[in-house]
């Protein structure tokens, strides 16, 4: 019964990706084509949502779901760091036309292809996961 709200945010949060047409792979493909301004401004309204969120958590000193206070830690600015990883993360968009969130909203579409992405996805992580050590962070 403690994991309902999860469930039920996440439930939410599909709802909202496949009516905003986020988990579209042709709504994905025309924004990497510069042809249409719809998931830009997803994303826009995301990183908005985000600062706001995070400014009102500040503010108000808000506390996780088990009362732990929430912190943030600053990170040292490492220019080929992001632009590695961005780039990384972009292909693996570009390529399949998802992100980590739309894959599992696809699945629940059933659109099984995107198993293999999700597949990959996860195979990603185990790799960075193993071998995190002896990466520059």
């Amino acid at each position: 019964m403690r994991g309902l709200k999860f469930i039920i945010a996440g439930i939410l949060f599909g709802i909202v990706m496949s009516k905003s047409e986020a988990i579209s792979w042709f709504r994905i493909q025309e924004m990497f084509r510069f042809q249409s301004f719809h998931m830009y401004g997803i994303i826009g309204t995301a990183v908005v949502l985000g600062v706001i969120i995070t400014y009102v958590i500040k503010k108000y000193k808000l506390r996780d779901y088990q009362g732990n206070p929430i912190v943030f830690t600053p990170k040292e600015m490492s220019i080929p760091r992001y632009l590695i990883g961005g780039t990384i993360f972009g292909l693996g968009w570009a390529l399949t036309g998802a992100c980590p969130g739309p894959m599992f909203v696809n699945i629940g579409y059933q659109y099984w292809a995107i198993l293999i992405a999700v597949g990959g996805a996860i195979a990603g992580t185990y790799l960075y996961g193993a071998i995190k050590d002896r990466l520059p962070h």
